[in-house]
């Protein structure tokens, strides 16, 4: 059962986790941004009729950064690994952290930059390593960049 714990800022707080427990589910509504301060988070995606691990974050590093910047519902669950201390960040909180200190707001630039690269260079990967035809990739990159607007260039 997760613990909550006050901070100084009024749209910020600390919360405990136990090992294995739920932070968010995939599809839930909240907006709230997590940065470890201590253990791990696990991120897992439904697929088809079974649950992917996408990664493990772990101190430092931040998560519902989705669901905050895009309003949409969480792409993902969260679940803790081992004892867990997480940052929450309201969005309201978000913006002040960004006002108070904006080499936060940097940091999460580079942050989201590397993932993106990561993403990347998987995709890469697998393409190599299954052989997958050039106009299927071509394809699959056309409809990415177009991020579901057909008429984007």
């Amino acid at each position: 059962m997760s613990v909550k714990f006050e901070t100084k800022f009024q749209h910020e707080y600390f919360e405990d986790y136990e090992d294995g427990e739920c932070i968010f589910e995939e599809g839930d509504t909240g907006r709230d941004l997590y940065i470890i301060q201590s253990g791990s988070v696990r991120i897992k995606k439904k697929s088809s009729n079974e649950e992917l691990e996408m990664t493990v974050f772990n101190k430092g590093d931040f998560f519902g950064d989705m669901a905050l910047l895009q309003s949409l519902p969480r792409y993902a669950s969260a679940y803790s690994v081992g004892k867990t201390r997480l940052l929450i960040l309201k969005p309201a909180g978000f913006l002040l952290k960004i006002r108070r200190d904006p080499t936060f707001a940097f940091e999460m630039l580079q942050q989201l930059s590397f993932r993106v690269k990561i993403t990347n260079d998987r995709l890469l990967e697998l393409v190599t390593r299954h052989k997958i035809p050039k106009d299927d990739v071509q394809s699959l990159l056309n409809a990415l960049r177009g991020a579901g607007d057909p008429d984007k260039p």
